[in-house]
């Protein structure tokens, strides 16, 4: 089987759109095969996320600018991490070079994807901004003069800011669906940045109950990740990683050759 020059097979997956509608259980499947894909290679995946919290921090020391290149680079990153993991998938080693498999591979179309997202979240921003804004400002210059209503202005303001942060979270979760599975379909099967982001939208939704599964298996591994100052990260920051990839093999591919941590008919 040739190989591209990130050490991507050729012709080793085939894409399936849309993508497939999984059952409630799929949710722990994925987590169970990132796990898998973990122990394929712990210390790389470690070595792997300390690289890139060094990268990250020393480029967003650059004020603006460094935090910007931050949020473009970052689906650059998880591209690198997706080859990664195929390669254990198909039974080969992680590799130092797959981190870079996303500067090699449609760059151009993953640093779009990142734009796309980041310009996403400061339009979410700014409308609970504008929400706040008017509302409290209002509310504030209404009362000017009047101690007690300003009072009763400001506990209102508060409830608005609560408010306002409910909005952001209903918002960011479209969002975040959107971006999902954007950086595996641009570099494994190279989809172009605003129709990645539509099929991992609509996969996601598709998918509820599974990424409902999910999250619930997630939070109290995130809570067990903390307990040692933080450094049960190192493995479940991987895992999730891993686990983003298994989760694209079940939903977006069908096989020419036989996975190793994915269920038959996967």
């Amino acid at each position: 089987m040739s190989t591209t020059s990130t050490g991507l097979p050729e012709e080793d997956v085939n894409l399936l759109l849309p993508g497939r509608s999984l059952p409630a259980g799929a949710g722990w499947d994925w987590i169970a095969g990132g796990w898998r894909l973990f122990l394929g290679a712990p210390l790389m995946w470690i070595m792997a996320l300390i690289i890139l919290f060094i990268v990250f921090v020393a480029i967003g020391i650059v004020p603006i600018l460094g935090t910007i290149a931050v949020q473009l680079l970052q689906p650059v990153a998880a591209a690198g991490l997706i080859v990664a993991s195929h390669s254990l998938d198909r039974g080969g080693n992680f590799e130092l070079e797959h981190l870079f498999a996303g500067f090699k591979r449609n760059f151009g179309n993953l640093v779009i994807v990142g734009l796309l997202f980041m310009l996403g979240g400061l339009v979410i921003v700014l409308i609970c901004v504008a929400m706040v804004a008017m509302t409290v400002g209002t509310a504030i210059l209404g009362t000017l003069g009047d101690p007690n209503q300003m009072v009763n202005a400001a506990a209102g303001s508060i409830l608005m800011i609560l408010l306002a942060l409910l909005v952001m979270l209903a918002l960011l979760v479209p969002l975040l669906a959107a971006y999902w599975f954007a950086p595996a379909l641009v570099v494994m099967h190279n989809v172009q940045p605003v129709a990645a982001m539509r099929e991992s939208f609509f996969a996601c939704m598709r998918n509820f109950m599974p990424f409902l599964v999910y999250g619930i298996v997630l939070l109290p591994l995130s809570i067990v990740a903390a307990i040692p100052i933080g450094l049960g990260y190192l493995v479940l920051i991987p895992v999730v990683f891993a686990s983003t990839y298994v989760s694209y093999r079940q939903i977006f591919t069908y096989e020419t050759a036989a996975p190793t941590v994915l269920a038959p008919g996967s």
